[in-house]
């Protein structure tokens, strides 16, 4: 049996590699091409795109901390993932089908529904196959391949619309879901061990076994809410800012659009790229704070720099920066969230709750930025960089050092986390 395990976590970890890699696009859905598509398309006004695309964001916000609790307590996590691929795909490829108002927000705010599953369940299924002592450098893993993901999808879309149009992302959308749910069937079930998975420490055959901490631990647990305030504040600030770059590049050349939106997302993928590498390989040495505060202090920068010129290859280089920022945040959010639920068996519905933060902060992001967009974009840009200003602040002076957490608490040993070997091997 000592030989199964190795060989299934390895096979797990090729299986998440592979998932995370087309996830990549299918969980975001049309993400930034939506606005560029209805605007060069559809030919809408930015007001109604911001509306729809908040409408969307509410949707999210509604199902982010029930999926969740969802994957705390199911053990058909695989299951729960392809469903969830399923819709997000139909829910997307209907919007050339049905362009008015109501039916494209009746499908982005399923598509966002259903795509809010993805972060805990890949977070959940590493934590459950690989335990606390690898779950740092296997998030950095999970994150490095989603956005090599991002980058490989952005490119093709780029290239393939400069030839064909916008509408070609639905086509690539439709193929990367058919490898994700494949990559997801290949994940072994039997690698996941499902209380370690939500948080709680798997015993020895002579402990009792723990028991899940009550709902009221995410509200009783201060770093926890002050974490949230952060996350909220970084993406009322972030969410917004590479949408008004693609209208910016859209509304300067219309057949260039969607091609120059592309150079910006695998611009900034590729720089994620090797940041979340450094999370995984780093952040339980210098610190898990230190990494997010570093997130939150790029997007004043950016927003800034944004201000300064129109130039398109500019901008494009500007948005290298939103690779630095989010590509730590995406690799440190699920670690401190680990660190903070430790022991407690609330770790993803904690997730959802805090990403719940997260989608109130996009959502009033979008709105924020489509009222104040009407004074011009150099506006709407300094004014999101100094709400992240803000959340950097907060940081500072309220939120402690998360490893601590991890440091003082026992590690949990499942039968089912990866053994050293496995670790290197990783």
């Amino acid at each position: 049996m000592s030989s199964q395990i190795p060989d299934q976590a390895r096979r797990a970890g090729r299986a998440l590699d592979a998932a995370n890699f087309f996830l990549a696009d299918v969980r975001d859905g049309l993400g930034p091409y939506l606005a560029v598509y209805l605007l060069t398309e559809q030919h809408w006004d930015e007001a109604r795109i911001g509306l729809v695309m908040s409408i969307a964001t509410i949707a999210g916000i509604v199902a982010q901390t029930p999926a969740g609790a969802l994957v705390d307590a199911t053990r058909a996590k695989r299951l729960v993932m392809v469903v969830a691929t399923i819709m997000v795909t139909v829910a997307s490829l209907s919007l050339p089908l049905f362009p008015n108002f109501l039916p494209v927000a009746i499908s982005q705010g399923i598509a966002q529904a259903a795509a809010v599953v993805f972060p805990p369940a890949i977070a959940a299924v590493s934590l459950g196959i690989f335990g606390h002592a690898a779950f740092t450098r296997r998030i950095g893993r999970n994150e490095t391949f989603n956005h090599a993901g991002n980058a490989v999808a952005a490119g093709l879309a780029g290239l393939s619309a400069y030839w064909f149009g916008p509408t070609v992302v639905f086509h690539l959308l439709a193929a990367m879901a058919v490898a994700s749910l494949v990559s997801i069937l290949a994940i072994p079930a039997r690698a996941i061990d499902h209380d370690l998975a939500r948080g709680l420490h798997v015993p020895d055959a002579n402990e009792q076994p723990e028991h899940a901490s009550g709902l009221s631990v995410l509200l009783t647990c201060r770093p926890l809410l002050i974490f949230g305030i952060c996350v909220l504040l970084f993406h009322l600030s972030n969410a917004a800012m590479l949408p008004l770059v693609g209208q910016k590049l859209a509304l300067q050349d219309k057949n260039m659009g969607t091609s120059l939106m592309s150079a910006c997302i695998v611009a900034a993928q590729l720089v994620m790229v090797p940041f979340a590498m450094l999370v995984g390989a780093k952040a339980d040495r210098w610190g898990h704070k230190r990494f997010f505060l570093a997130a939150l202090l790029i997007l004043p920068l950016r927003g800034a720099l944004y201000t300064l010129s129109d130039n398109p290859f500019w901008l494009v280089g500007v948005q290298l920066l939103d690779g630095v920022g989010a590509g730590i945040f995406g690799a440190i959010f699920p670690v401190i969230v680990a660190d903070l639920m430790r022991n407690t068996g609330r770790f993803n519905i904690a997730q959802g709750a805090v990403i719940t933060a997260q989608s109130i902060g996009a959502g009033l992001s979008t709105t924020l930025a489509g009222l104040v967009v009407v004074a011009g974009y150099s506006a709407a840009f300094l004014i999101l960089g100094a709400v992240a200003a803000i959340g950097a602040i907060i940081c500072v002076v309220a939120l402690p050092e998360t490893r601590q957490f991890a440091d003082g608490a026992p590690r949990a040993q499942g039968k089912t986390a990866a053994p050293a070997s496995v670790i290197a091997a990783e």
